[in-house]
């Protein structure tokens, strides 16, 4: 595959007003996608553009309009909106496609641009590797006559279909009546829509990480700092505390006492759960290299299997495409559920937590748990340049690590596809072995990086 320029692994991301995270980058995007997703027929092309809660999406989102508009492409906008609910939009308004202007769980000094097709799905490699040729050509004669430019709208609506949409998915004949939850939305893009869609189904809710001011997204808050989370769930004596991040796509959650409960277990739960209900597809799960052996023995305790991919949602759920599976994700929290989404979306997962919760009266915390994780170790080795990897030396100690582990647990050795780190990761039942393999790789690998 081709070097890419702009798209990492998860549309294009960086600093805000430093390239590639610049206005005139944006601009060229729009006209790019714009012509690339424009089909040779009269009738008025559209795309969606939704956004998380960043100072500088002021000056991304007015760039993107400018691109798309000059080549001919309605616009529609949401304002402040989740990564899932600007892929449904697309979708139900039968858009070309969907943007969002997110940089996830990052600080507010970073944004990125997340592209979606007409199907509601993150573009293919292939797409974006051909806006990226149409980047760099000169955009010039792309641009239409001045009575065909593109007009612009606003949807003021855009907040309440999400919540429709998210309260659909909750079992019928089930509520959250009686509930006390804590939700933060990180002063992300969710933060009026979370706790409204909790509310109209029942709960009493507290909310905390919802008042954005364009630099506090993902501040001490959301699904990466979960102690605020953790502190409301105890001083308010909530029966649940949930985390998602500045575009709401992933989640965190904690019991009632205050305990994290991560992706690969919440996967365990919702899988163990639509298995007896004879709804899971697929025969199990996809999940990438870095979920929990214990998640894996756990499946196979019950006839399910663990389909393992790369690190990156966009190939977990490719894979599910591919082999009709329902239930997918990270363990980082980003999860899955293709029967309600074409992408993860943390409300969307949490309100299975709480449709399990309700449906079996039981308490998180006895649910918390659903497998004993394997002792896992992870350390990043920082590289100035050159292939670490393949050295000979890294290769031998590599080797014989695998022999010591001898079956009983697993390595991902694997280069970070956003900064210069070598990423060593190892797990096992022997926890001192585990840490001394880890603690051996990364001295072979620092020594051959020197």
């Amino acid at each position: 595959m081709s070097k890419r320029a702009y798209f990492g692994t998860d549309g294009i991301r960086g600093e805000a007003n430093r390239h590639p995270m610049t206005a005139e980058v944006a601009l060229r995007v729009g006209m790019a996608a714009g012509k690339l997703f424009m089909s040779k027929d009269d009738r008025r092309h559209l795309v969606v553009i939704g956004k998380d809660t960043r100072l500088s999406g002021y000056m991304i989102e007015p760039a993107l309009v400018a691109g798309f508009t000059s080549v001919g492409m309605d616009v529609r906008l949401f304002g402040p909106l989740p990564t899932p609910g600007v892929a449904m939009m697309t979708r139900s308004l039968r858009a070309d496609l969907g943007v969002m202007i997110s940089a996830s769980h990052n600080a507010f000094s970073d944004n990125g641009i997340k592209l979606f097709g007409p199907d509601g799905y993150k573009l293919s490699d292939e797409q974006e590797l051909e806006i990226e040729a149409r980047m760099d050509e000169g955009l010039q004669q792309n641009l239409c006559p001045p009575d065909a430019l593109g007009r612009v709208q606003r949807i003021d609506d855009s907040q309440a279909r999400y919540i429709e949409i998210a309260k659909a998915t909750f079992p019928r004949g089930l509520n959250l009546a009686g509930m006390r939850i804590v939700i933060d939305c990180a002063n992300g893009a969710a933060y009026k829509v979370a706790p409204a869609a909790l509310y109209e189904l029942g709960a009493e809710v507290i909310p905390v990480g919802v008042s954005p001011n364009g630099f506090n997204i993902n501040q001490e808050c959301g699904s990466t700092s979960p102690a605020a989370m953790q502190k409301a769930v105890k001083e308010y004596r909530a029966d649940i505390g949930i985390a998602l991040d500045g575009d709401a796509d992933r989640l965190v959650i904690c019991d009632e006492k205050g305990q994290v409960v991560d992706g690969d277990q919440i996967m365990a739960l919702i899988a163990g759960e639509w298995a007896a209900r004879q709804i899971l597809r697929g025969g199990g799960v996809v999940a990438t290299v870095m979920s929990n052996l214990g998640l894996e023995r756990f499946l196979g305790a019950r006839g399910l299997k663990l389909e393992r991919t790369q690190v990156g949602d966009r190939y977990v759920m490719a894979r599910m495409r591919q082999g009709d599976f329902n239930v997918g994700g990270e363990q980082s929290g980003h999860l899955i559920l293709s029967d309600f989404s074409t992408t993860g979306d943390g409300l969307l997962a949490a309100l299975q937590v709480l449709a399990v919760l309700k449906a079996g009266k039981k308490r998180m915390s006895e649910l918390a748990r659903q497998f004993d994780p394997v002792p896992q170790k992870l350390e990043n080795v920082r590289f100035a340049g050159g292939k670490p990897l393949e050295d000979a030396a890294v290769k031998q100690v590599v080797a014989e690590a695998e022999q010591r582990l001898n079956g009983s647990g697993r390595l991902v050795i694997r280069p970070s596809g956003t900064e210069p780190l070598i990423r060593i990761m190892a797990e096992g039942d022997d926890e001192k072995l585990v840490s001394q393999l880890v603690k051996e790789i990364a001295g072979a690998v620092k020594r051959a990086a020197a």
